[in-house]
C-alpha cells in the first residue's frame, strides 16, 4: 500500500505564504508552500474567518483559506547533491522512488547527501520517523551517483538521520558492475566478448541480476563486486521491505517495458528505455561502447521516462554520445520514445552528447544536476545553448514561456560574512573576547567534490568568512499531469520563484 502521510489538504495556489502570525503581521514572518504541498490543518478558521491554521513542511502557520483546496500532485525533486545525481519522485497516491542520491556524505564539500532531503521528507514534511521508498534505483554505477543511496542503507550511517528506519521495496540496476579480478579476467567491468578484432563491436557479458546474483557476488566465492558498488550491493542484500521481507532486486533494460508497480495501466507510467539488452551466446549483455571505464559506466545508465496523464519527464543517467548513437539507431523510426516535457540534461551538462537525440528530447523544461567539481567545469557553455536551441519552443504575449533551463549549481545561493569579533565563555560564564583577531588563527578540514579524504587549511581570523546561510539549489517539477510547474527558492526570505507552461502531449 503507498504510504499515508494523512494530510488534510493540498495547496492550490502556485505559491503562498504561511505566516506564523495569525494576523500575517510583520512580512519578513513566515514560509512559503509551493502548488500541490500537503498541509494538516490545526485550525480551521482564524478569527477573521480567512485563514486556516496549518502544519507543513515541519513547520506551523497561518494561511488563506483560498489558497487550500488543490490535489495531490505527481513531484520530481531535483536534489542539489554538488556534483553527480539525486532524484526523489513522489507521485500522486504517495508512492516514492529515489533515483540515484549523489557522493556520500564523506565525500562531500557540505558533508550531506540525497539522503538528507529524502530524510528531511519524510521526517519533517510526512512527520514520520521511517523512510518508506517503493523503489530505488541507482542509474548506473558511478560513485557521484551511488554513494548517497549507501547513507540511507547502511545501518551505521542510519543513526545520522532523523528517520529511525528505512524499508526499500524494490532495488533495480543496469547490470554493469565493478568486479574484483577473477576466473583470468583482471579487475574491472568484467569479460566482454569478442577480444578481437579491435574495430568488432563487443559486449559486456557478466552482468549483476535479481537478489540471488547479488547475494552469489557478495559471499567471497565466485565473481564478487568491488569498491563502493560492493558496498551498495551488500547492503541492498541485507535490506527489508515493509513487512520484514528481503528487498526484491532487479536488473532493469530496454526489454524490462514497464517498471513493475508502474505498467501502462497505472496511472503514472514508467518505461524503461534503456539501456538496450543484446544477446550474447543465449545470455544478455551490454554493448561496449569503448576502452575507457567512464564511457562504458556512463553509457549505460538506465533511461527512464514517466508519462502522467498528458506529461512525460525524461531521466537520462550519465548517457553519453556513443549511447545516445546506439539508442538512436535501436530506436530508429521510433524517436519520439524520447520526447518529453521535462529532460534530466545527460552527465551533468557534459558536452559528450549527440545533438541529434536533444533534438528528438526537445524538451520544454531542462535540469542540469551540476556540482563545484572544478575538474569538470558543468555544465558545458554548449549544453546550455543547446538545451534551449532544442527546446520546445512556446510564446504568450511576446514573452518566451518554454524552452526553460535550470541547473542545480546556479540555484544554489551562500550568504558569507566577514569575522567581526571572537568570544569564549568559559564554564563559570567569564566571558573573552579576543581583541585582535590577526593574532587567532583557525584550522579546518575540506573536502573536495568526490574527494577520498579531506585537506587541510588554516586562516588568521581577521582573513576568515562565515557562512551565514546555504540555500540549496534545489529544482522542483510538478505536474497534474497537464500543467507542469518549475520552482526554485530565492535566496532571500525563503519565497519560490516558479514557472508554469502546459504539456504537449
Amino acid at each position: 500500500m503507498p504510504f499515508d502521510p494523512q494530510f488534510d489538504d493540498f495547496l492550490k495556489a502556485d505559491t503562498a505564504r504561511a505566516y506564523f502570525d495569525e494576523t500575517g503581521a510583520g512580512e519578513d514572518a513566515g514560509f512559503y508552500l509551493l502548488w500541490g504541498d500537503g498541509v494538516k490543518i490545526l485550525t480551521p478558521s482564524s478569527a477573521s474567518g480567512l485563514r486556516s491554521k496549518i502544519k507543513a513542511r515541519g513547520k506551523t502557520g497561518w494561511i488563506d483559506k483560498a489558497a487550500l483546496g488543490g490535489i495531490s500532485l505527481l513531484e520530481f525533486y531535483f536534489i542539489d547533491v554538488g556534483q553527480g545525481d539525486g532524484v526523489l519522485i513522489k507521485t500522486a497516491d504517495f508512492r516514492h522512488i529515489l533515483l540515484d542520491a549523489g557522493y556520500p556524505r564523506s565525500a562531500q564539500p557540505t558533508g550531506k547527501s540525497g539522503a538528507d532531503f529524502v530524510d528531511w521528507k519524510f521526517f519533517k514534511d510526512y512527520d514520520t520517523d521511517t523512510i518508506r521508498l517503493d523503489a530505488m534505483i541507482s542509474s548506473h554505477i558511478d560513485w557521484d551517483h551511488h554513494g548517497g543511496l549507501n547513507d540511507i542503507l547502511d545501518v551505521a550511517q542510519i543513526a545520522e538521520l532523523d528517520c529511525q528506519k528505512v524499508t526499500v521495496e524494490a532495488f533495480y540496476h543496469s547490470g554493469l558492475s565493478h568486479w574484483k579480478a577473477f576466473g583470468g579476467e583482471p579487475a574491472g567491468l568484467g569479460p566482454f566478448t569478442p577480444k578481437t578484432p579491435v574495430n568488432a563491436k563487443k559486449w559486456f557479458t557478466r552482468l549483476l541480476g535479481d537478489r540471488a546474483s547479488c547475494e552469489a557476488a557478495t559471499t567471497g566465492q565466485g565473481a564478487q563486486v568491488r569498491g563502493t558498488w560492493g558496498d551498495l550491493v551488500k547492503n541492498i542484500v541485507n535490506a527489508k521491505r515493509e513487512d520484514g521481507t528481503p528487498t526484491n532486486i532487479s536488473r532493469l533494460s530496454h526489454l524490462t517495458g514497464w517498471l513493475p508497480g508502474f505498467s501502462a495501466t497505472d496511472p503514472i507510467k514508467i518505461k524503461i528505455l534503456g539501456p538496450v539488452e543484446e544477446q550474447v551466446n543465449g545470455s544478455p549483455a551490454l554493448r561496449r561502447l569503448g576502452s575507457q571505464p567512464g564511457q562504458n559506466t556512463n553509457g549505460t545508465s538506465i533511461l527512464l521516462r514517466f508519462d502522467y496523464m498528458n506529461s512525460r519527464t525524461l531521466l537520462t543517467g550519465d548517457l553519453n554520445k556513443k549511447a545516445h548513437m546506439m539508442l538512436l539507431d535501436h530506436y530508429d523510426g521510433a524517436e519520439s520514445e524520447f520526447a518529453c516535457d521535462v529532460a534530466k540534461s545527460c552527465h551533468h551538462g557534459s558536452d559528450d552528447v549527440s545533438y541529434a537525440f536533444m533534438n528528438h528530447i526537445k524538451a520544454a523544461c531542462t535540469i542540469i544536476s551540476s556540482g563545484d567539481a572544478e575538474q569538470h567545469d558543468h555544465p558545458k557553455p554548449r549544453i546550455v545553448a543547446a538545451s534551449a536551441v532544442s527546446g520546445y519552443a512556446t510564446f504568450k504575449n511576446d514573452e518566451l514561456i518554454t524552452p526553460l533551463v535550470y541547473s542545480t549549481e546556479l540555484a544554489r545561493s551562500i550568504m558569507v560574512g566577514k569575522t567581526t569579533f571572537v568570544k569564549s565563555t568559559a564554564a563559570d560564564g567569564t566571558v573573552t573576547q579576543a581583541p585582535d583577531l590577526s593574532k587567532i588563527e583557525v584550522g579546518y578540514d575540506y573536502t573536495p567534490p568526490g574527494a577520498l579524504s579531506s585537506s587541510k587549511g588554516s586562516k588568521t581570523m581577521d582573513k576568515a568568512r562565515v557562512m551565514h546561510k546555504l540555500v540549496y539549489g534545489l529544482v522542483n517539477i510538478r505536474t497534474n499531469g497537464s500543467r507542469i510547474l518549475a520552482a526554485t527558492m530565492n535566496e532571500g526570505d525563503g519565497s519560490f520563484s516558479v514557472k508554469s507552461f502546459n504539456s504537449r502531449f
